[in-house]
């Protein structure tokens, strides 16, 4: 797809784009910039995809695939006129699919808890700690009177 064959100075539509989230499916919605009313909705099942793909002539513009109620589909061409909209356009939607991909591996971890390395944090045999704890004259007092510890030091 290119953009410049698109008539860019006269668009069809000019509107709110909203992305939204369902599960694992993010939702473009194209919406009245004044009412709020739904124009059209892509929904994104997988990123990239035929759902969303980039123009190969311009960051700004994109081909996104509507789908109505009852499952008809069409392409249409969406632009913007700032870069840094476009640039988070994209960003949006790769962020959501990262957090699919993110609870799809945390649910197999939780499914399988065993897979994961384990971490020994145990002491090894002869291994020491040193802790030196701060304590005021008076509290010292209190712990030595409990005979809990009388050194500064404790050793495990």
């Amino acid at each position: 797809h290119r953009a410049a064959e698109w008539q860019l100075d006269q668009p069809a539509w000019s509107g709110r784009l909203r992305i939204t989230s369902k599960g694992k499916i993010a939702f473009i919605k194209l919406e009245d910039k004044n009412s709020g009313e739904l124009f059209a909705q892509a929904p994104v099942d997988q990123f990239p995809s035929i759902a969303v793909e980039g123009v190969t002539d311009s960051s700004r513009y994109f081909v996104i695939r509507i789908e109505d109620e009852s499952g008809r589909r069409a392409f249409i061409g969406v632009g913007f006129v700032d870069r840094g909209d476009a640039f988070d356009f994209n960003v949006a939607i790769q962020d959501h699919f990262k957090w699919v991909k993110q609870q799809c591996e945390l649910a197999k971890q939780a499914q399988n808890p065993d897979q994961g390395p384990k971490l020994d944090l145990g002491f090894k045999e002869g291994q020491t700690i040193k802790l030196n704890i701060a304590v005021s004259n008076s509290n010292w007092r209190l712990l030595c009177q409990s005979q809990v510890l009388c050194s500064q030091q404790l050793h495990l």
